[in-house]
């Protein structure tokens, strides 16, 4: 009798180790981006809103200034090869991209634009800065109108055959595209002018590379 128990009890475990095992995969095989996906980024018509790499190297200081990165947190090691990793990613999917990009006037944002795309192929817009104090104290006029804002720029489409690519930083949780990880890309489909935009998918740079 014992030993039946005892036969019940290990086929008993084997079973929950197996569970568990299945349950692990399927948790990582959903850690990729769909490819279907990368299928549609090839034919063009999206915009891939990317978060700047890792920055942990100082910080912003309240008197901050664009022009000097010693008053900013800047990209670290790791961060500048992440950017390096996703430029050459994205040349492997072989997704066409409108140049310049564009990028926040951050240290970090154009540096890590300019990794992973090239220095000549980037372009500063001043209008992110405001996406950037979205995380902070901001009145709800300024943070609406900056959201409409961030709506006309996302509602239009690129060229055709194209994506067009913007290089700036994350939103508080649950305000425009949300929260976002260091080089996290949302994809995005506009849907014309004055029709809004889709948010496709939100890729990690880990997702990325897995592909």
């Amino acid at each position: 009798m014992r030993k039946f128990v005892f036969i019940c009890v290990v086929v008993v475990l084997l079973f929950m180790q197996s569970a568990n095992v299945m349950a692990e995969e399927r948790t990582d095989h959903t850690n990729y981006l769909n490819p279907s996906h990368v299928n549609l980024l090839r034919q063009g018509g999206y915009i891939l809103y990317i978060r700047h790499g890792e920055a942990t190297v100082g910080e912003d200081q309240p008197n901050y200034v664009l022009s000097d990165c010693a008053t900013q947190r800047n990209l670290s090691a790791q961060g500048k090869q992440q950017a390096v990793l996703y430029g050459q990613k994205v040349r492997d999917l072989q997704i066409p991209l409108q140049t310049p990009v564009i990028a926040s006037p951050f240290c970090r944002t154009r540096e890590t634009a300019g990794l992973a795309f090239g220095v000549g192929n980037v372009q500063v817009d001043p209008f992110w800065t405001k996406v950037y104090k979205l995380s902070g104290q901001v009145s709800a006029e300024e943070r609406d109108s900056t959201l409409a804002e961030l709506t006309s720029i996302l509602e239009k489409n690129p060229p055709e055959g194209m994506n067009k690519v913007i290089v700036a930083h994350s939103f508080p949780p649950g305000v425009g595209l949300g929260e976002i990880p260091y080089l996290g890309t949302v994809i995005i489909k506009p849907k014309g002018q004055g029709n809004g935009y889709e948010i496709v998918d939100l890729v990690s740079f880990n997702e990325l590379l897995g592909l």
